[in-house]
């Protein structure tokens, strides 16, 4: 077991009603223990997110031991956001994850983070999620540089162009607006 590398079980976006908006779930090939195996399949999926947006639908708590797994969590207005680790994972961790993804989401969508919302702007929510963590492992956590990578620039419509014309007009201003300075005093 690689201990320097804090990894991820799962990502999960579930609404007020308990209904998926957004699943993802991690273990590489290579990892020691082989493939997932209790979350293998989509019934097992469903089934452990029916349970733990049980456990987990009223506000108060963040983190919470759920059917094996630890799982930090997070709600928004009617969303709530899960990072699932193992029983051994560093909750810390999780948890610094859960709030950089969360926050950068916000940052994105402009403090609106609602279920209408990350439905329309699912290609930047899953980027974000991305530039968190990679195949279960967690890459970032801080929240503007995630946002930062993962907002689109904005297209560069005016072309400065720097010549001696430019320059000369630059400097003549900058010559008029001293010799009105000094005649001011």
């Amino acid at each position: 077991m690689n201990l320097s590398l804090y990894s991820v079980n799962g990502f999960i976006i579930l609404d007020s009603e308990g209904n998926r908006v957004l699943a993802k779930y991690y273990r590489p090939k290579s990892h020691p223990q082989g493939e997932l195996k209790d979350l293998s399949t989509l019934k097992d999926q469903r089934t452990f997110e029916k349970g733990l947006w049980q456990k987990t639908k009223k506000p108060g708590g963040d983190i919470i031991l759920f059917d094996g797994h630890l799982t930090v969590f997070r709600h928004s207005l009617d969303l709530i956001f899960y990072i699932i680790g193992g029983p051994t994972e560093n909750e810390i961790m999780l948890y610094s994850a859960l709030s950089a993804f969360s926050d950068a989401v916000s940052l994105l969508l402009r403090n609106q983070v609602e279920k209408r919302a990350v439905l329309e702007n699912l290609d930047l929510v899953l980027l974000c999620l991305d530039e968190t963590i990679d195949d279960g492992i967690i890459v970032e956590t801080d929240s503007t540089t995630i946002a930062s990578r993962v907002s689109r620039p904005k297209a560069d419509t005016t072309e400065i162009v720097i010549n001696e014309q430019t320059i000369m007009s630059a400097y003549q201003t900058v010559r008029e607006k001293v010799q009105q300075r000094i005649q001011q005093l």
